[in-house]
């Protein structure tokens, strides 16, 4: 039992899907690690560990990247008839799209919000609780991740 669970976990981490998609994961948040160093924006090794572990908005997009990996490496190994090819594609539009409207609408809005609520408190003296700013994507950094998931992917697959 325990012999065919680790055999199944050792194939889990050699499948290629799996492979391409964490891989583009882990590269599309060391660049924007990279991003912040390079840009001034992070000095500090635990300011650049957690930007890279857990970071989302920025360049290149992550959430991109990971999807269209996926997309793009079941399209490679299952063919573009597929229906999991077909699920994985419109997975990955909605998410694409989250990215780039949705998440960066409710962001700018949660800042706007924030901005109001801080004024409001200052001239009035209410208690004001900030709301978290979930920061989404601008539609470069999208297609930067998505380019780069559907690079490492064909990389993966044919090299």
């Amino acid at each position: 039992m325990l012999a065919d669970f680790t055999a199944s976990l050792r194939l889990f981490f050699e499948n290629i899907v799996f492979l391409s998609s964490f891989l583009s994961l882990c590269i599309a948040q060391l660049l924007k690690g990279l991003i912040f160093v390079f840009g001034g924006r992070a000095r500090r090794p635990g300011e650049i560990a957690r930007i890279i572990a857990c970071r989302t908005g920025g360049m290149p997009s992550s959430h991109s990247a990971v999807v269209c990996s996926l997309s793009a490496s079941i399209a490679f190994s299952e063919g573009l008839t597929s229906n999991i090819f077909v699920f994985s594609l419109w997975f990955a539009l909605v998410v694409l799209r989250d990215a780039v409207g949705v998440r960066r609408s409710a962001g700018l809005l949660a800042r706007a919000l924030n901005g109001l609520g801080r004024a409001a408190s200052e001239k009035l003296g209410i208690d004001f609780h900030l709301v978290k700013e979930v920061q989404g994507h601008t539609p470069l950094e999208v297609v930067v991740g998505a380019l780069l998931g559907i690079f490492i992917s064909a990389a993966l697959f044919l090299l």
